[in-house]
């Protein structure tokens, strides 16, 4: 008998994996840009010199421009061609990463880092689109899945390692460079090996949902930052309705639609949903602590980008074990019990940080951070194929999307909410322990972040630069102890979401 598989097609060869290797690569660095920024942070910050809000968007308007453009560019891509597109978006996000490099205006920099999250978003569905155009064998195709799938792992988890190491042989302007050689590769690349995929059934882009994407999701993180300052409540509550009420409007657009950009009708699905909001949770309880956890190495710790980048190579390289052995380990256990114990795993890490002090805190640090962010792979890794699987097979594409927004996303809001709660615990701190002796343009610049603190005690007295900083590092301490409370309760309530909602999902060994 035969046992041929009927979702086979013809088998890859040489030119078909190379083209695997450059469709790696955006997926790789798209996602280590969301992170290499946090070690440049406090040697951009002492060039540009941004405000405490100003810094929290140069760091997230990345991944939330991305996250919120990426079922549009799948879409688009469908209807021109996802060669082009990762051909045009690659283009752009080497020339604006040059112009990146070469800033030195707050403002423009987070002009530049959102038009960088565009052009990421313009790339990311086109790699997953063209995977699926290149291998036509069904093995070779899971195998090309999950390399892309392990280069967003790694790129993820190394972001501050390759940061570290550009900044102690050069300065925060790398992190932006080392993105223009790899995108010439990819543009060069992509005509040589890939094919050209386009669906000619595609539809339009509706542009009014796009807009209400972006309409939701800025005014709401506008507000959430505000809410970290004393004088902004209004303001804030205001950005937050305003975001709400667009995304309402944007839900009954798409229940409205024939072809809506979001089919918001896959979140009925139990396992969709409850999938995605755990991901969601945990990579929003990460993204914070994540920010916070670079930071204190250099700035309370007083470590070199490069020794920090070491101190985080650890956890990332358990992430990418953690990753590798988790679709092994559902095939005998039930992913929702796989899931929660890696969120359980995750509280055990964000109690150790609230437990780090200002002084001789390294150790505990260190190990929280070696626990809980290899715990976060079991979400990250089994997400996607838990939403896609459970979908019918036309409704692939977009499920695989919302798995891939989750996690930028999750990232971004993460640095929002958690960044914006630990500035707020830090300036309530600051504003009472500064000393008196500070002009008032140190004590403001002081106040408003330990970055500035950093800054207006260079060039002070040994002794009051002291007075200064001693403070500001406990402050700063207080702020990381209270973000990490708040990552122990959302990585709470994720894992208690994952065994309520996703328990009935039976071992993918399961016949």
């Amino acid at each position: 008998m035969s046992s041929t598989n009927l979702n086979s097609g013809p088998r890859a060869g040489l030119k078909e994996w190379l083209g695997l290797v450059v469709l790696v690569l955006p997926a790789m660095l798209l996602f280590m840009m969301l992170t290499i920024l946090f070690l440049a942070i406090p040697h951009l910050a002492a060039d540009l010199q941004p405000s405490s809000t100003e810094t929290l968007w140069i760091i997230d308007i990345y991944g939330f421009l991305m996250a919120g453009l990426l079922v549009t560019m799948g879409t688009l891509g469908d209807r021109i061609g996802h060669r082009r597109l990762l051909i045009a978006g690659a283009a752009v996000f080497a020339v604006v990463s040059l112009v990146a490099a070469n800033t030195s205006d707050p403002g423009l920099m987070i002009l530049w880092r959102a038009i960088l999250g565009i052009a990421a978003a313009t790339q990311m569905p086109a790699t997953l689109g063209l995977i699926f155009a290149t291998f036509a064998d069904a093995k070779q195709r899971g195998i090309a899945v999950g390399a892309w799938a392990a280069g967003i792992s790694v790129g993820t988890g190394l972001g501050p390692v390759l940061g570290g190491a550009l900044l102690e042989a050069f300065s925060w302007q790398a992190a932006f460079l080392v993105a223009v050689p790899v995108m010439a590769v990819v543009a060069i690349g992509a005509l040589l090996v890939l094919p050209d995929h386009r669906n000619p059934a595609a539809g339009r882009p509706d542009v009014v949902s796009v807009a209400l994407t972006l309409a939701t999701l800025l005014p709401i993180v506008y507000g959430v930052k505000e809410l970290a300052k004393d004088d902004s409540l209004a303001v804030a509550v205001a950005g937050i309705v305003i975001g709400l009420a667009f995304g309402a409007w944007f839900v009954v657009r798409q229940l409205r639609l024939p072809e809506p950009l979001l089919d918001v009708r896959l979140f009925a699905n139990r396992t969709v949903s409850g999938a995605l909001a755990v991901f969601l949770l945990a990579a929003t309880a990460l993204g914070g602590v994540y920010l916070l956890f670079t930071q204190y190495l250099q700035l309370v710790e007083g470590l070199s980008p490069l020794q920090a980048g070491l101190w985080v190579l650890p956890g990332a390289a358990l992430l990418v074990v953690v990753s590798t052995l988790s679709p092994a380990l559902v095939r005998r256990i039930r992913p929702g019990y796989l899931i929660a114990a890696g969120l359980a795993v995750q509280v055990i890490g964000y109690l150790m940080l609230t437990q780090v002090g200002s002084t001789g805190g390294l150790p505990l640090l260190v190990a929280g951070f070696m626990v809980l962010y290899p715990a976060v792979a079991p979400s990250m890794a089994l997400t996607t194929n838990l939403v896609v699987g459970s979908v019918p097979p036309q409704k692939a594409g977009a499920a695989s999307g919302l798995a891939t927004t989750c996690s930028d996303l999750g990232i971004s809001l993460g640095i929002a909410i958690i960044g914006s709660i630990g500035a707020a615990v830090y300036r309530a701190e600051a504003a009472e322990a500064l000393p008196s002796t500070l002009t008032p343009e140190a004590a403001a610049t002081a106040r408003e972040s330990l970055d500035g603190a950093v800054s207006a005690a260079q060039g002070l007295p040994a002794d009051l630069s002291s007075a200064l900083l001693a403070p500001a590092r406990e402050a700063f301490t207080s702020g990381l102890n209270v973000a990490a409370a708040t990552s122990t309760v959302i990585a709470a309530v994720a894992a208690i979401l994952a065994v309520a909602l996703l328990r009935r999902v039976p071992p993918t060994g399961r016949s």
